[in-house]
């Protein structure tokens, strides 16, 4: 050996790989409770629901879980795949999933998730199971469209004797996917096929037909059957055992129910042309169909689907608020603990004074909307029990808490990715899925523009939900000036908007920041509150950028420190 290969040799590291010291990365954001660790729903679940506080720990535990977050993972990594046939060449139409799905859906289907609201007997059913949704939604969002669909099915299938069997098997717990007949299943996965090609969101284009087939026994009770030739542009989770659909007719729009497996075990003809290729909700099959001689159960009366479909609107409009919610608040325990978890400059990021504001301000904004969507869930619960003012202000919450809840989300989810820095943009990092799927709650069942078109009708056909919606903040005048101001101000805007649609949108956010405001008058801390006057009610001096982390000295950093410590589930 020469004396140059002695040196060489003598310089390198004993280990090819230890080249330096991994050192200062961030901790990941598990081994918590998200209930428990939740100042925020822990208060609410003990005023509203306190009996569903154990199932709620449960639940918690399961969202903070290592293994379950690496199952979610999975699950957006391994997309879902489109079989429509057999090996040997028989038309199968069916999707294929990565066995994380299913871990997911078994998890989230044992949790009750899907059905709390109407298994218990308990008051407060949808306050608790909105409060379950929240809660999964920081699980896996993807996994959260079949709970939310099979949540809001229930209200179908109790109108309609022929579906008694499908609202018995739709309490059921054990998931169990399969393509048995009804009667044989444990449980059930409902799905929805609305919107077709030429009609978007506006139903009343549909162009699917329907035409009488037979009346028969299904299960006890008769059904009557008709035969469907159409498509569905979106069908969402097109490997479920049934979906509520919409055909003509003779012209009239009316609400269906299509098993994809018949009563004598025969597969329905259902065709699935391809699978969407989504930005986000990667996990989660959404489809597109096509019906040729499919058969399918009456809902209803002939022409009066769209009225049907509407009463189970109210519920999905209730899951995407408050699951909009839920991702903002997994976006903000993810920056909190990146940001706590790794230094710079001396102190860990979370310390650094521009930081605090940011983390703070997400905060407010993420506890404002949680509040908001459980006081929604709160109006659904009375309104079942024949409560007035609690039907008419959820005409009104419900739309107006989708609109703002799922359009706040992309922002959140933008600075919380910020506050990871390029490591949130990686796609080992949850963050980035987060990122991805925030958008997505906000087109699905009507977009901006159609819940506000939806409040603002709502108050033209019915104008006692306005005054039940005045009636609900003027119990809190005198408590907080800035709130009775912010109070005044919606209600001018209200009477504007009435009469000119072009302020329909300032409209809807101005009701859904006096909702807030008094949410937050009423069930968080001081900071919490003043921090929100001071910085969302566009009142004359407001302390607010047009970003996350600019509130102005109005909220003090050591007001900031104690707003993010409220928050913080790792502290």
């Amino acid at each position: 050996m020469n004396q140059l290969t002695i040196t060489e040799s003598l310089a390198a590291p004993a280990n090819r790989y230890q080249t330096h010291e991994v050192r200062n990365q961030a901790q990941p954001a598990s081994g918590f409770n998200a209930f428990s660790n939740d100042n925020v729903l822990t208060a609410a679940i003990q005023r509203e629901a306190p009996w569903a506080a154990e199932r709620c720990a449960a639940l918690g535990a399961v969202a903070g879980d290592e293994q379950v977050q690496e199952l979610a993972r999975l699950a957006n990594k391994h997309n879902p795949e489109l079989k429509t046939h057999d090996r040997f060449g028989h038309r199968i139409d069916w999707v294929e999933f990565h066995p994380s799905w299913h871990q997911l859906m078994t998890l989230a289907w044992k949790h009750e998730v899907p059905n709390l609201t109407w298994r218990t007997k308990e008051e407060g059913g949808h306050y608790a199971r909105a409060v379950l949704s929240y809660l999964w939604n920081q699980v896996e969002q993807g996994t959260a469209c079949p709970t939310g669909m099979a949540y809001a099915s229930h209200a179908g299938f109790s109108v309609e004797p022929a579906l008694a069997i499908w609202a018995q098997k739709s309490l059921g717990t054990q998931y169990q996917f399969s393509r048995s007949e009804v009667g044989d299943k444990p449980s059930v996965v409902i799905g929805y096929a609305m919107t077709e090609k030429q009609g978007g969101s506006d139903l009343r284009e549909t162009q699917t037909t329907a035409r009488f087939s037979h009346s028969a026994n299904y299960h006890g009770a008769t059904a009557h059957w008709y035969e469907l030739t159409g498509h569905k542009w979106f069908c969402s989770v097109p490997q479920s055992d049934g979906f509520f659909t919409l055909a003509k007719v003779d012209g009239g729009v009316t609400c269906f129910f299509l098993p994809r497996t018949l009563p004598d075990g025969s597969f329905n003809r259902f065709f699935v042309q391809r699978l969407k290729d989504k930005a986000g909700n990667r996990s989660n099959a959404s489809s597109e169909v096509e019906y040729a001689g499919t058969l399918a159960i009456r809902v209803g009366e002939e022409g009066h689907g769209i009225r049907e479909i509407l009463s189970h609107a109210h519920l999905t409009r209730l899951d995407f608020a408050v699951g909009s919610a839920g991702l903002m608040r997994q976006a903000l325990t993810l920056a909190l603990q990146h940001t706590t978890t790794r230094s710079a400059f001396g102190t860990s990021i979370a310390e650094r004074p521009m930081m605090l504001n940011v983390l703070a301000d997400m905060a407010v904004e993420v506890e404002a909307a949680t509040l908001f969507a459980l006081r929604v869930a709160k109006a659904t619960d009375g309104m079942d029990k024949g409560n007035e003012h609690e039907k008419l202000l959820a005409r009104i919450a419900t739309p107006a808490a989708k609109f703002f809840n799922c359009s706040r989300a992309p922002a959140i989810a933008n600075e919380a990715l910020q506050c990871h820095g390029g490591n949130g943009f990686i796609e080992e990092n949850p963050m980035a899925r987060l990122y991805r799927e925030a958008p997505l709650n906000s087109v699905w069942e009507g977009t901006a523009n159609m819940m506000c078109m939806d409040v603002r009708r709502a108050m033209q056909r019915t104008p006692e939900t306005r005054d039940a919606l005045l009636a609900e903040w003027k119990k809190l005048a005198g408590q907080d000036a800035r709130f009775d101001q912010l109070a005044a101000n919606t209600e001018r805007l209200i009477a504007a908007a009435l009469t000119d649609e072009y302020l329909a949108r300032p409209m809807t956010e101005a009701i859904a920041r006096t909702i807030q405001g008094a949410e937050l008058l009423q069930h968080s801390t001081a900071e919490v509150s003043n921090a929100f006057f001071t910085t969302r009610c566009g009142l004359m001096g407001s302390d607010w950028g047009s970003h996350f982390g600019t509130m102005g000295a109005g909220v003090g950093s050591e007001a900031a420190k104690r707003i993010v410590q409220r928050a913080n589930v790792f502290a």
